[in-house]
This record gives C-alpha cells, sequence and structure tokens, in this order.
C-alpha cells in the first residue's frame, strides 16, 4: 500500500473531524478549506493511480443520485431566454431557479460531496480500514460527546467559549443543537450495531456501552427533540435487524439492552442536569418563536411546492421562494424548510423526487443486503452504520439536518461503511479467505466493487 494511499486515507478521517468541529462547515471560510481538502485527495487518488498504473473507482449505484442532483441543479440555472424590460432592467435571464447564483453555489457544493463520497468509496479497501474507521468515529464520537457536556455546564451559550450565536441555540460546536444530535445519532450507531450484533469482544464490551452511554447523554442534553424521536428509532431498527428468526428470547435481551442503554443515557443527562430532549417535550405548546414554528414554514413550504411545480424553484434557492409566500412579512428569514423531503420537493420538483425515491431504493435494497453478512465484523458496522444513516432520515422529516456539510459528510461516510461491509477482504478475521492473486502493473482500470465481491 503506497504512501499516497495512506495519506489519502488519513485526509478522509481528518475531514470527518474538521468538518464537525470547524462549527459544522457552514461558514464560507471554512467551506474553502473543506473544498480545498477535497480537491487536494481528488489530486492524491490521481497520483496514486498514476503511480500504480491502475483507473481505481467504484460502481456502486448510491453514487449516482448526488450526481444527477448536482447535474439538475446546473442545468437549472441555464438561461431559457430573457424575461421582458422591468422596471429599466432588461436581458435579465429567465431561469428554472429563482435565484441562480444560490443554485449555482448549491451545484458546487453537490459536486465536492460527490467527490468526497467517491474518494471514500475507493480508499474504504480493506477490513483493516474498517477497524480503524470504526475506532476514529468511535473515539472521536466519546471525546466529543464529553466536550459537548463541559461545555454545556461552563459556558452554554457560546461555542469554544468564544463565538455566541444570536438567534439559535448552540451545543458542542454547531450552531444549532439539532445538528449535534444529528452527529451523535450517527457517531453512536456504530458502537451501538458492533454491540447488538456481538461483534465486540468481551473485554471491550464495557469500553463500547461507556461511550454509548456518554454520547447518548450528550444528545439528550442537546435539547433535540428530533434527535430524540431518530436516536428511538435507531435503537428499534437495530432491534429489528439483530433479531429476527432468533427466537422470543433473543429478542427479549436485544430489547432489554436497549432499555438498559437509554436508561444510562437518562440518568447521566439527569446526573449533569439542565434542559433535555425528554423536557423539552412538555414545553413543545409554549414555543412561538417563527424559527421554529415547524407547521408554519411547512404550510409555507407546501405553497412554494404547488407554484414551482413541476421543476422546482432551484436548488438552494428555498429562502427567495419563501419569501413570496411568507406570512411575517419577512419578520424572520427562513432560509430551510424543516423536513428535507418537503424541501426536495420545492427546490428540485418532480426531479428531485424521482432522485430521491432512486436514492432510498438503493440505500434500503444495500443496507437489507449487507446486514445478512456471515462475517460477524462486518455485519456489526453493516447494522450500525444502516441504523446511523436510517437515524437521519427519520430526523430530516423535522429539521434541515442533511443541508450541514459536517452531517452531509458524516453520512456519506456511514453510507460508505455499510457498501464496504457488503465486500469480502482478505484481511477479514472471521472469515477463511485466500490471499488474492498478485496483480499485473499493467492492468489499466480497477473497480473497487469488482476486487471485493459481496458475499452471497
Amino acid at each position: 500500500m503506497s504512501h499516497l494511499n495512506k495519506l489519502s486515507f488519513f485526509l478522509i478521517c481528518a475531514t470527518v473531524i474538521f468538518t464537525t468541529l470547524a462549527y459544522g462547515t457552514v461558514h464560507q471560510p471554512v467551506l474553502a478549506i473543506f473544498y480545498l481538502l477535497i480537491a487536494g485527495m481528488a489530486v492524491l487518488w490521481a497520483a496514486d493511480c498514476l503511480a500504480n498504473g491502475v483507473f481505481r473507482f467504484s460502481r456502486n449505484v448510491l453514487q449516482i443520485p448526488l450526481l444527477l442532483l448536482g447535474v439538475y441543479a446546473s442545468i437549472q440555472i441555464i438561461p431559457f431566454g430573457t424575461f421582458s424590460e422591468s422596471a429599466g432592467v432588461s436581458a435579465i435571464p429567465r431561469t428554472i431557479s429563482v435565484e441562480p447564483f444560490a443554485t449555482q453555489v448549491t451545484a458546487l457544493h453537490i459536486f465536492a460531496l460527490c467527490t468526497f463520497f467517491a474518494l471514500v468509496l475507493v480508499y474504504l479497501e480493506s477490513a483493516a480500514r474498517l477497524r480503524r474507521i470504526v475506532t476514529v468515529i468511535t473515539v472521536f464520537g466519546f471525546i466529543y460527546g464529553f466536550y459537548a457536556i463541559l461545555q454545556m455546564v461552563l459556558s452554554p451559550d457560546k461555542i469554544y467559549g468564544v463565538y455566541k450565536p444570536q438567534s439559535a441555540v448552540p451545543f458542542g460546536s454547531f450552531v444549532n443543537r439539532h445538528d449535534f444530535a444529528a452527529i451523535m445519532e450517527m457517531a453512536l450507531s456504530i458502537p451501538l450495531g458492533m454491540i447488538f450484533s456481538g461483534s465486540v469482544v468481551r473485554d471491550k464490551r464495557l469500553l463500547y456501552i461507556v461511550a454509548i452511554a456518554l454520547m447518548g447523554s450528550s444528545l439528550l442534553l442537546s435539547g433535540s427533540r428530533g434527535g430524540l424521536i431518530a436516536l428511538i428509532a435507531e435503537i428499534m431498527l437495530l432491534v429489528i435487524l439483530t433479531s429476527r428468526a432468533k427466537g422470543r428470547r433473543n429478542l427479549v435481551l436485544k430489547a432489554a439492552l436497549s432499555v438498559a442503554l437509554v436508561a444510562a443515557a437518562v440518568g447521566g443527562a439527569i446526573f449533569v442536569g439542565g434542559d433535555t430532549s425528554l423536557t423539552r417535550f412538555s414545553d413543545a405548546a409554549r414555543e412561538d418563536n417563527v424559527s421554529s414554528s415547524r407547521t408554519q414554514i411547512w404550510g409555507v413550504t407546501i405553497k412554494v411546492i404547488a407554484e414551482n411545480l413541476p421543476l422546482g424553484a432551484g436548488l438552494g434557492a428555498y429562502a427567495q421562494a419563501f419569501t413570496k409566500h411568507d406570512p411575517t412579512s419577512g419578520y424572520a428569514r427562513v432560509e430551510q424548510a424543516h423536513n428535507d423531503y418537503l424541501q426536495v420537493l420545492a427546490d428540485a420538483g418532480i426531479v428531485g423526487l424521482i432522485i430521491g425515491a432512486l436514492f432510498l431504493f438503493w440505500f434500503f435494497r444495500e443496507g437489507l443486503r449487507n446486514v445478512a453478512s456471515t462475517n460477524t465484523f462486518r455485519r456489526g458496522i453493516a447494522v450500525g452504520a444502516f441504523a446511523g444513516c436510517f437515524a437521519i432520515l427519520v430526523h430530516s422529516l423535522f429539521d434541515f439536518v442533511l443541508h450541514i456539510t459536517a452531517i452531509s459528510v458524516m453520512f456519506l461516510t456511514l453510507m460508505t461503511m455499510l457498501v464496504a461491509s457488503g465486500r469480502k477482504y482478505p484481511d477479514d478475521v472471521d472469515d477463511s479467505v485466500q490471499p488474492p492473486s498478485k496483480q499485473r502493473r499493467s492492468a489499466s482500470v480497477t473497480s473497487i466493487d469488482e476486487r471485493s465481491r459481496p458475499r452471497k
């Protein structure tokens, strides 16, 4: 394995951590650094291919919906004629998007995420790499969750004790507490999947349980109700996936383990004190913040969808499309629909609906196939990654979590782990796999998915 290959994998892990710590990577200077990291990884990949004489790529179909979304965003900014002269201004391009510049920026961002996804699919190429990324996510989630709790106690209004958001409730490194909850849902899903599937050796189980309990406590302390609902959905899916056809006794044991882990998380949250997801349910009726009134925002979003069918208002142009139907006359700027499914319809119309349906179909097909792996270790990763991604899909019903760069990066990383868990590797721990035959240097093209066929 070349030094370029190792450096690329290191940058992938560093990107997952950096995007989370850098305020979720939503500010323009940090986004610029993110794009430079992606460009750097792409250059390293190209150099690695040239050095080894092999063009390495993945044919996994889960890349297609993201790529199609970027292509459609590019189509939405193509001028189709011009508007008639208005207020002395003429030759205004007529585009599908109501805000072409915002859509252009969104297209660039989608292509950057697509590049990151493609590179992770290439470089997560062995069981050893899977073990390393499991360790990275679990250890990072534990340390990050502990820091977030500490910050909540010492400086609840400021991120890193420096930055104080004006119109949101911060938690951890995120301006919005719901985004922190989304990261925790995914970070704790991996150790949860390993525990539920029996993939953790006996002498490490307590460490995993402690990490899960602390991350769960930090999620509850974030006060995100959507995060709590997503966590419950995640645990329910884990129980279902790991208890099928194994008898009632196994189901009861998994249910008891779920209750114990939730109780540990709740106990930790109560011990630390403060507002939690549980207590915020009782306060729901008293909230009157415009930015938090999801039912009102969803009602306006439906009007935006109806007005811009079938092509959508433009990816990234939701804020402009919302303004026309804003019942508060611009009192509060609403930039997201607080429901990723409704926003896809508002931004991309019927095309977005079709792309989203394709993604969900391929995602569930990949997940249900790979959680049946006969390799215990890879099955644990598949179960955890599938449950973590599922939790984000549930959370997306209440928030705009997938519009945050750090969450998208972690989500794509988990999806790659789900895909990689279905492959068969020479260094599998509990599979008797013969070493692969030595590849000839003259080979010109190699598909990662051909080199590592899933076990049938």
